[in-house]
């Protein structure tokens, strides 16, 4: 019997995942099908009760339900536990159990980008959910100092308190990030900001950046957002969003199948999607 597998968010129209997972069921001989699912915020009790009962296989999450469905889930993956939020759900034996791995896909996909980030300096641009599972993931792997920048500098602070694991960081201001810009190795824009259709805003002045260091950012629609486009001009190496997401897809797609599918299959559907 076909295997049934979703993504829940509130909007979801815009989803790349459903192009993404049924090409890669089909490329592997999987009989199963992925299906885009709009459960709004007051409703996500009610749309995960009836997951359970048509034995749903596996499905993702998206914003607004990161958080909202951790206790709604019946066993919880350490990390994702850790970071507080799930992005990839495994119905296992009649439970459905919750992982991140958001986190996890943004470090594959850059350390295609670049080799190494120990003994980097990086600095976190937001401090949301993305940010957290990002931070969580990185502060791991030996970086020498990872900072964090947010318009609530609490938030980023908390943010920071509740990482189990120990990294040198500070919750900074958006002026102090500017002043102290170059610092930095690596910045990971992680706000809404310069995603379509606002595409002109700019989380903060790149005026001293180094020109030999790496901005990422995980937005992948548009491409190339303002801050990565001013970023470029000065001489600095660029990374957009699309190699998070199609690992963190990837990621999942192992978790429900135990195949590691291929980077540049997936890739090339969101490009596609996208319009080339």
């Amino acid at each position: 019997m076909k295997k049934l597998f979703a993504v829940i968010g509130d909007p979801i129209a815009h989803s790349m995942s459903p192009a993404m997972h049924n090409d890669l069921f089909q490329t592997y001989g999987v009989d199963a099908h992925y299906q885009p699912l709009h459960v709004k915020r007051d409703s996500l009790k009610e749309a995960l009760i009836g997951l359970k009962a048509i034995g749903i296989a596996g499905f993702n999450v998206t914003v607004p339900h990161k958080e909202t469905i951790i206790p709604l889930l019946d066993k919880l993956d350490p990390l994702a536990e850790a970071i507080g939020a799930v992005n990839t759900v495994v119905n296992e034996d009649g439970e459905f159990v919750g992982y991140n791995t958001d986190g996890s896909g943004y470090l594959q996909g850059l350390l295609t980008q670049w080799p190494t980030i120990k003994g980097k300096n990086i600095l976190i641009i937001g401090a949301g959910g993305a940010a957290r599972a990002i931070y969580f993931t990185l502060a791991q792997a030996g970086v020498k100092r990872l900072d964090i920048c947010n318009r609530t500098i609490q938030k980023a602070e908390e943010l920071i308190n509740d990482c189990p694991f120990h990294v040198p960081s500070a919750a900074i201001g958006k002026e102090e990030a500017e002043i102290n810009l170059s610092d930095y190795h690596l910045l990971i824009q992680t706000t809404p900001m310069g995603m379509a259709p606002n595409i002109d805003s700019l989380p903060l002045s790149l005026h001293k950046l180094q020109t030999d260091a790496l901005v990422s950012d995980i937005i992948y629609n548009p491409l190339e957002t303002k801050i990565l486009r001013e970023a470029r001009n000065k001489g600095a190496k660029i990374q957009n969003g699309l190699d998070m997401f199609v690992y963190q897809g990837a990621l999942a797609f192992e978790k429900w199948t135990g195949i590691f599918p291929n980077i540049e299959r997936m890739k090339n559907i969101v490009l596609n999607q996208l319009g080339g």
